[in-house]
């Protein structure tokens, strides 16, 4: 997902200002003077990368249409702390209404966007990639995941249609590995359906099954790292090895992630992407003595 999710940032921006009774200000309302404008910055506090400035412009657009919303930085862009990222001028009033709903998306996706390019550089030099999952904030996926990619990583599927990942609890329900992934093949050829499937195994016993029965991509989950490296030479010996994918997943730390991603696997999927982030620090303050609006 490296384009801005737009329809989604405006559905959730509504339920945003909903929750807020945003056409209820009644602080700003009794003591911000009805014809005031006033030119407004979001500014960084530390240092981070700038993931989701367009949701800034969608809360005041939905705020009030004449705010003038000019980002300063491009999305993905390094900030080294004190940084100007959106410069907003229009009323007072509106600026001040929509400036916390603002600042919860942007300081959410900015800290996600800055996590994953910790994870990012810290597998540098290594041919594994970052991936996000669905554990994401309900309502708030698609704007999750546009800032994994703005901070270097990729996406998992996006939702339960997109394609097969066959876990733990669907494996022990079919009976084993080699019967999900022989039931899923069935599933595909009965409705026409042809998808990716990658296949959660938590043993190299499970992953030898797993490539016995075809599988193209198969995830290590909670896998040791003696483990992983065992079933990375053993796909290295199948004829079919540039066809498999090997993804590592399940507590994935900072701190762990370069010996994972030395084993030689392809994929590492990081959950606290987008569940454990946190947020960047960032501020909105009126920047200029108010004027009087225009008539």
């Amino acid at each position: 997902m490296t384009e801005f999710p737009s329809q989604a940032a405006r559905t959730a921006v509504a339920a945003a200002l909903a929750e807020d009774e945003s056409g209820q200000d009644i602080t700003t309302a009794w003591s911000v003077p009805e014809g005031m404008a006033a030119v407004a910055e979001i500014r960084a506090r530390q240092c981070g990368i700038t993931g989701g400035l367009p949701v800034v412009a969608e809360v005041f657009a939905q705020v009030d249409p004449e705010v003038t919303v000019e980002a300063l930085v491009p999305d993905g862009a390094r900030l080294t702390g004190d940084d100007v990222l959106v410069r907003l001028s229009g009323s007072a009033r509106s600026l001040i209404t929509g400036e916390r709903t603002a600042l919860n998306f942007l300081q959410r996706m900015c800290g996600t966007a800055t996590l994953t390019d910790r994870y990012v550089q810290a597998v540098a030099g290594t041919e594994a990639r970052i991936l996000d999952t669905r554990k994401t904030a309900p309502g708030l996926r698609a704007l999750d995941k546009y800032a994994v990619t703005v901070g270097g990583g990729r996406n998992h599927r996006l939702n339960l249609a997109a394609m097969v990942l066959l876990k733990e609890n669907h494996i022990a329900a079919a009976g084993g590995v080699t019967t999900a992934i022989d039931a899923v093949r069935r599933g595909m050829a009965r409705t026409g359906q042809k998808v990716e499937t990658d296949v959660e195994v938590q043993t190299v016993a499970q992953a030898v099954a797993a490539l016995d029965a075809g599988a193209r991509w198969i995830m290590l989950d909670n896998m040791p790292v003696t483990d992983i490296e065992m079933v990375v030479k053993i796909r290295a010996e199948r004829a079919d090895a540039s066809r498999i994918l090997l993804e590592a997943s399940g507590t994935v730390r900072l701190d762990s992630v370069r010996a994972i991603a030395e084993t030689g696997v392809d994929l590492i999927s990081v959950g606290a992407l987008t569940h454990s982030a946190p947020a960047l620090d960032l501020t909105m303050l009126l920047t200029t003595d108010s004027v009087p609006c225009p008539r």
